[in-house]
Parts: C-alpha cells; structure tokens; sequence
C-alpha cells in the first residue's frame, strides 16, 4: 500500500471547492447542506493525510458548533465518509460524481 502525503496538484482544486462551497453554505446557516460538502471534501481527501486530518478538524468543530457530542467523538476515529453516524471499518461506494472528480484529476 502506497503511503501519500500531499494531494496531487491535479485534484486539490476539487477538494478545494467542496470545501469553499461547505463555508458558504455554514455561513447562510444550512448546516444539512454545509455538513454534504464536508463529507465530499472527506472522501476526495481521504488518501492524503493534511487533507484528511482537516476535514476531520473541521467536523470536530462543526460537532461542536451544533452541539453534537457523537459527532465530536465521533471524529476521532477515521470514517468512511467523516461522520460519526457510520462505522469506521464500514466502507462505502463513492458516488459518481466524486469518481468523475478522481477520473478528472487522473486519480
């Protein structure tokens, strides 16, 4: 298994912009819509540990935000899609579109 640390050039504008579009939709308080994009940022991020790490940082403090204390536990395992309302060990299909993203980027 190879080992990865920084996410390639090529896909870090996708990453990039699953997490803008997770601020913009935390700032006009649609935490349901905020907490979709920082799932996606999850998975496109999850081979590569900073981004993974952080997407993991910024769940923990959006538990806290809402005041979710399975969700702040919840981030300190590693997940599948990030949320503590799925197992760790449980792996799931990524969706097409994010498989798009990965084919895109020549991932």
């Amino acid at each position: 298994m190879k080992i990865y640390i920084k996410m390639p050039k090529s896909l870090l504008p996708y990453y990039k912009a699953e997490l803008a579009l997770y601020q913009d939709q935390y700032r006009k308080g649609d935490f349901k819509k905020a907490w979709g994009y920082l799932e996606r940022a999850h998975v496109i991020g999850q081979k590569y540990p900073y981004a993974h790490s952080y997407v993991h940082w910024k769940m923990f403090l959006f538990g806290i935000k809402i005041k979710d204390t399975k969700e702040i536990i919840g981030q300190i395992p590693v997940g599948n899609t990030g949320g503590a309302n799925i197992s760790p060990l449980k792996p799931l299909p990524v969706k097409e579109d994010i498989q798009e993203i990965f084919i895109k980027a020549g991932i």
